[in-house]
């Protein structure tokens, strides 16, 4: 998403992309499946529409679907004239497969490894663009806003160059945010360890409206790699996707006990949309107390394995597991976030001059449910509705660069010394593991009103612990570390999931309650978190500076 929004607003000026790691370490390079668009003579925008809304539990906003499902067809044929290649079938037109929830076949993808693909396109588009600068190893701390009455301006955002330990200041006119997910509020997640949900929680304390952060989807068949001939030798920093299409083309699921369990779950059985299968495989693995099941495609030609899974293949392999003679050990995983920061239908939020696109974005595309290969497509059909209106917003600026004074910088701890810093990283990392257990063991892929509660109280208490030893060794508002402001982001995200999920009193999409395990009409409104206010709450919800008021800027 932001790359392919990098690309058209540098026509119009210059573009800083900052980026927490390397620049092509994000989800979307982790992105197997591919890209759903109605691309296929059969289908139609009404049935990519239908599909997606039905997957959405019909919380889904329908301006939105309509928008995306229709555009998305263009923005595959400008990523194909960028150069991404996908593939092709032997009559010469677009290889589309089908995955669950989807009516027909109209999946792009480059084999198992079709955000790579896009990613790699755009990425060269971007380094030989000589209006756009790549600021890598750039972790971003807080968005600069002002209030100009009772509205919330966003004037850039501070960043901490990770290599060199130094603050950076950018000043900027316009601001998108493309930072993707929160997986590892989660213990066991597909995405890379950059996704701590950084983006979102900056949005958050810079005022911006959140929606719809209940629903968190599992990926139901992340690689289980304790049931692997031969363990990997270091712990993962993230699960191994086994894409969808593996299902698609004819996977099947089976528990330990080699009974095939789908059936009785779902009349749709393997091909059930991710939340049936999910919640599916978490129940057989409670009612068996075991660490996974298995999804076995041994049964299909062994060409036609490796060709359609290369890399999936490749990887049980080198764990001494052959895809085409046994099955795969898999178990769920966090792996998308449905909700995010609020936009309209130009990426826009409620902050003046911020707009978000991608997973960090809540556009209400997805509703309480995301369906297969929808997000790279939103994330491509968002990036480019917001380039208007942030040229228009650009132009009717008068920001200078005068105006960097007006915040307070943020400090590198220096003062603290070695010692104290050894040991706050010692706790925090302790912390953040914590706080995956608490929320895969209440927040799950199942929940009940008193659990989320109980989670709420520990989450609180963690945090004040984390603070109180942070704050009573030296540690000041205004600091900053990377491991500590990405634990801080951690907090916040998990705290916005907890209460997203205890204000919604009914079982819809991703959110399942047992004690509401129905869904109810009335409750068809997506949750809405406003912004709170500035003075109170704890670190993870307060900026670091303090807000000037700034009348002449806007």
């Amino acid at each position: 998403a932001g790359l392919r929004y990098a690309l058209e607003v540098a026509k119009h000026g210059s573009v800083a992309i900052i980026t927490k790691a390397e620049p092509h370490e994000s989800n979307t390079n982790y992105a197997q499946g591919g890209v759903s668009a109605v691309l296929c003579p059969s289908d139609s925008v009404e049935s990519h529409m239908q599909d997606t809304i039905v997957a959405g539990a019909y919380l889904c906003d329908e301006e939105t679907v309509k928008v995306v499902c229709t555009e998305g067809p263009d923005r595959i044929r400008e990523l194909i004239a960028m150069g991404a290649s996908f593939d092709h079938g032997d009559d010469g037109n677009l290889h589309l497969a089908r995955e669950g929830g989807h009516s027909h076949h109209r999946i792009v993808h480059a084999a198992d490894m079709t955000g790579r693909e896009i990613e790699r396109a755009l990425l060269e588009a971007v380094v030989n663009d000589p209006n756009i600068s790549v600021f890598k190893h750039h972790f971003a701390i807080d968005l600069l806003t002002s209030q100009d009455g009772s509205d919330t301006v966003c004037h850039g955002i501070d960043a901490l160059n990770t290599e060199t330990q130094e603050v950076v200041r950018f000043i900027s006119k316009v601001t998108l945010l493309a930072s993707g997910g929160a997986g590892h509020i989660y213990p066991s997640t597909t995405n890379p360890l950059v996704a701590t949900g950084d983006g979102m929680a900056m949005a958050h304390r810079a005022q911006a409206v959140i929606s719809n952060m209940e629903f968190v989807q599992f990926h139901p068949t992340a690689l289980a790699d304790e049931g692997l001939p031969i363990e990997p030798k270091k712990t993962r920093e993230n699960s191994f996707l086994i894409t969808e299409a593996v299902r698609g083309d004819g996977g099947i699921l089976y528990n330990l006990s080699m009974e095939r369990f789908m059936p009785l779950y779902d009349e749709r059985a393997e091909l059930a949309p991710r939340d049936v299968v999910a919640r599916s495989i978490d129940d057989q693995l409670k009612k068996h107390n075991e660490k996974y099941v298995l999804l076995d495609i041994s049964h299909k030609p062994r060409e036609k394995i490796l060709s359609h899974f290369p890399n999936i293949a490749n990887e049980c392999l080198q764990h001494g597991l052959d895809i085409t003679q046994q099955p795969i050990p898999v178990v769920p995983a966090a792996h998308y976030m449905c909700g995010g920061v609020r936009a309209g239908l130009q990426g826009e939020t409620n902050v003046h001059g911020l707009y978000v696109a991608g997973e960090v974005a809540c556009t209400g595309l997805h509703g309480a449910n995301r369906l297969a290969s929808n997000s790279l497509l939103e994330a491509l059909v968002f990036a480019r509705r917001a380039v208007q209106p942030s040229i228009n917003h650009m132009k009717s600026s008068s920001l200078d660069l005068s105006a960097s004074s007006l915040w307070t910088r943020p400090l590198v701890p220096k003062s603290l010394g070695s010692d104290v810093m050894h040991k706050i990283l010692r706790i925090t990392k302790e912390v953040r593991k914590e706080l995956q257990s608490i929320m895969w063991k209440y927040v799950g892929i199942v929940r009940s009103t008193s659990r989320l509660q109980e989670a709420e109280q520990k989450i609180g208490k963690l945090e004040a612990k984390w603070e109180t030893y942070l704050f009573e060794h030296g540690w000041q508002q205004t600091m900053v570390a990377l491991e500590a402001c990405e634990m801080r982001n951690l907090f916040c995200c998990a705290k916005l999931v907890v209460s997203s999920a205890l204000a919604r009193h009914e079982s819809r999409g991703l959110h399942y309650m047992t004690d509401f395990p129905h869904l109810e009409e009335s409750k068809r409104l997506p949750t809405v978190i406003f912004p709170s206010s500035h003075t109170t709450g704890t670190w993870s919800s307060r900026q670091l500076h303090q807000q000037p008021i700034v009348k002449s800027m806007v």
